[in-house]
């Protein structure tokens, strides 16, 4: 490693956002973890609001939207030493000699250009004559958490339930906590000079407190491609996942699908996707009735991203599934789902407020709860999420501020053509995450 440069290329990457921090002592690091890419739509020349966004993106290893930012900004601001600079350090950082020793050559030819620069960037090809290529970026993701839920059985609001056309107690337990913890480790590289390519593997362990239909240790594996067709942005995906439940059939899942989304305006942002899924229980001789719920379902996703301004952005979202079981009965659906949130951007903290509503009508009459009704429900939630960078708060404890806590409330209210679907469950979870680079 040359310390020169790097203690060069820090300052310089970062004297934008010091030197306003310095300066207006009021503000914090929390806003340059909370600038969106929509905030940048509203104001693509912002050099400095793009420059927090580039090394916000580089903190947490999303290179490609970097390199965007700076690529763009280079174009705007084209005598900008500092900018070349700043992009020269993350193209060496990811392996991208081409790319490099092209602004490389660029820069030489500049007459204006000082001593120190000059030195840099000789430093810059030494780096990259002595460093063997790597095409891939590790990362590993790890998190854990407590969910305290009052309803946790989702017992009816009147404590019964109708069984084969009887009306009986529902007398399940109410009050649970769930201890959560998740690891994951992905490897992205480019491909080309628009698309990247994913593999994540990741594993997650729940434990109930009181009862023990939480338990569990689930496994997945994801392959993403993200690429670029005209003026959309796509990706698709494969998805293979399996659950081990300690009271429960094991169950399995392949999921393949296809997301997208692009602009329109400054303002406006459309999204879209399409899944199919194969979802099956491995029947054995603790449950002999797994396999009937194995299913193939579909879904149809559309949402809409609004900009108001540079604190608020609103999320409109629209959805529609259908599952087909093995068995039918009380297992066959299909779902309707309307959901609106507000994001809200503040220098302090990263809060979103949301509400849905989901509509699940049932094809058909489950006998052994009612035999001659099919099931119709539908579910309002209402949440609230603050994010917020333990850096902030404890700067020694998280210096780069890449350990984050999660603080989540959430309300479901369900009604029912069918007593046993009417209850009202609150839940509240704390949680911890932090993504690691490897490499």
């Amino acid at each position: 490693m040359i310390k020169k440069k790097f203690t060069r290329i820090l300052f310089l990457s970062l004297f934008f956002v010091l030197s306003f921090v310095f300066f207006n002592s009021h503000q914090s690091y929390a806003s340059e973890k909370n600038i969106t890419y929509m905030q940048i739509l509203q104001d693509p020349k912002d050099l400095d609001l793009n420059l927090k966004y580039a090394q916000q993106q580089g903190k947490v290893g999303n290179f490609k939207q970097t390199i965007s930012t700076l690529e763009r900004l280079n174009m705007i601001y084209p005598d900008n030493v500092e900018i070349k600079l700043y992009l020269l350090s993350i193209l060496v950082q990811i392996d991208s000699p081409e790319k490099a020793t092209t602004i490389i050559e660029e820069m030489k030819l500049n007459r204006n250009l000082g001593s120190e620069d000059l030195e840099t960037l000789q430093e810059f090809e030494e780096e990259l004559k002595d460093r063997e290529p790597s095409l891939w970026t590790l990362t590993a993701d790890i998190s854990t958490g407590a969910v305290y839920t009052d309803n946790v059985n989702s017992v009816s609001k009147t404590r019964t339930k109708s069984s084969s056309d009887d009306r009986i107690g529902f007398n399940s337990a109410k009050y649970d906590r769930t201890l959560a913890g998740s690891f994951g480790l992905s490897a992205s590289r480019p491909i080309g000079e628009e698309s990247s390519f994913l593999i994540n593997l990741a594993n997650t362990t729940s434990q109930q407190d009181e009862e023990r239909d939480d338990d569990y240790q689930s496994y997945g594996l994801t392959l993403a491609l993200d690429t670029v067709l005209g003026n959309q942005s796509l990706s698709p995906y494969f998805m293979l996942s399996k659950s081990d439940y300690q009271t429960d059939a094991d169950s399995f899942s392949v999921m393949g699908g296809v997301g997208g989304f692009f602009t329109v305006g400054e303002r406006n942002s459309i999204s879209y996707g399409y899944s199919l899924s194969d979802s099956k229980g491995n029947h054995n001789s603790s449950d002999t009735t797994a396999n009937e719920t194995n299913s193939i379902s579909h879904g149809i996703s559309l949402g809409h991203d609004f900009i108001v301004n540079q604190i608020i952005t609103t999320s409109l979202s629209l959805g529609y599934g259908n599952s087909t079981a093995v068995v039918a009965a009380g297992n066959d659906y299909e779902n309707y789902d309307l959901g609106l949130s507000l994001n809200f951007a503040f220098p302090w903290a990263y809060i979103s407020v949301g509400n849905a509503f989901s509509f699940n009508d049932y094809k058909v009459a489950d006998t052994s709860v009612v035999s001659d009704m099919a099931r119709s429900d539908y579910t309002n939630t209402t949440d609230i999420m603050l994010t917020k960078a333990i850096g902030d708060i404890f700067p020694k404890l998280d210096p780069n501020r890449s350990l984050f806590i999660n603080l989540s409330y959430e309300k479901v209210i369900s009604e029912a053509n069918m007593v046993n679907y009417d209850y009202i469950t609150d839940s509240f979870s704390l949680s911890f995450s932090k993504s690691l680079r490897l490499n």
